[in-house]
């Protein structure tokens, strides 16, 4: 069964929130004091959770990632996994984090049937790292990375680019991709929590593929259907491949297969949408037709794009937590 939005995109790949705690506080994606705390009943039970992934896919969802917040802070979090990637028609079950906890728990995330960690690493610098995420220490992150690729799973990278802070790194991170088969993506900086100037911040994803080919041959690769929004590359010769994220220079709207639903029950068709539709209704009621019709709406009512760029004063205000990155 195909899934098309109102312009005949087909979206397969949803993006499922577990929480919006965190045990960093990135620049980018919280402020510093943290996201007001949330009842325990005011976010989704993993039944619900479960509710929405299988009507998801049901209708045709073939993806879905887990993010957070930092999802592997929650509770009973594997077991969830595992049921999960046992959904008839589900192909892939990928997780997103900030690597924290990952050599404790990647072992098990393999064995719960995650098949990729998409992993947040702004820096290689641990002088630097600190003043990005506002506490904890690279050495665990790069030990979290190391433990995932030990335990079987894919590692993707996840780079934010941010001019005057990191910006500097990205040729030596491109390089990381040489040696090992692992992913690289750089992210240009999205204004997400109203900071006054952010445009100074952007480095458009044209000029970080100038840097990289300043100093390495690279290829253009074709996408898979599952993919993401990243526009992928290889440096010759390299065992990995780097790819690049442009949502404010150049969006990539017309080829958007994704919708995304918080903890807290809301989903949108778009992470720039002021609009959101709150399934806590349906999944109290377990009317799973009626949770089914909801996400219906959600993708027939899919915008054609949306309208950040860097002309923009600014963009619509939310800490990236609580949406689901």
């Amino acid at each position: 069964m195909e899934l098309l939005d109102g312009f005949n995109r087909k979206v397969n790949y949803l993006r499922l929130s577990v929480t919006d705690r965190c045990n960093l506080r990135c620049r980018y994606c919280m402020p510093a004091e943290g996201v007001a705390k949330l009842d325990h009943d005011d976010i989704l039970s993993y039944e619900e959770l479960h509710c929405v992934a299988r009507a998801a896919v049901s209708l045709g969802i073939e993806k879905i990632r887990i993010t957070g917040g930092e999802p592997l802070v929650r509770k009973g979090l594997i077991p969830f996994l595992s049921e999960l990637s046992k959904l008839p028609g589900l192909k892939e079950l990928v997780l997103t984090t900030n690597g924290i906890l990952l050599p404790e728990l990647a072992p098990d995330l393999k064995a719960a049937g995650v098949k990729r960690v998409n992993i947040s690493l702004d820096t290689l610098q641990p002088e630097r790292f600190r003043p990005i995420t506002r506490c904890g220490d690279l050495a665990q992150v790069l030990a979290g990375i190391a433990a995932a690729e030990e335990a079987g799973l894919a590692v993707k990278l996840n780079m934010v680019v941010m001019r005057g802070i990191n910006d500097d790194e990205v040729v030596d991170f491109a390089a990381m991709t040489l040696a090992k088969a692992q992913s690289v993506r750089f992210i240009e900086y999205m204004p997400n929590i109203q900071d006054a100037g952010w445009q100074e911040q952007v480095v458009r994803g044209e000029e970080i593929l100038a840097r990289i080919g300043e100093k390495y041959a690279y290829q253009a690769l074709s996408r898979g259907a599952l993919c993401g929004p990243s526009r992928d590359y290889r440096l010759d010769g390299a065992a990995g491949t780097f790819g690049i994220i442009t949502p404010v220079s150049s969006h990539f709207c017309d080829s958007c297969n994704r919708i995304r639903v918080t903890a807290t029950g809301k989903a949108r068709s778009c992470l720039f949408s002021g609009e959101a539709v709150d399934l806590r209704p349906v999944l109290h009621s377990g009317d799973m037709p009626a949770v089914q019709r909801a996400l219906l709406d959600i993708v027939k009512g899919k915008a054609s794009g949306h309208h950040l760029d860097e002309e923009s004063e600014r963009g619509p205000a939310f800490s990236m937590s609580t949406i689901g990155g």
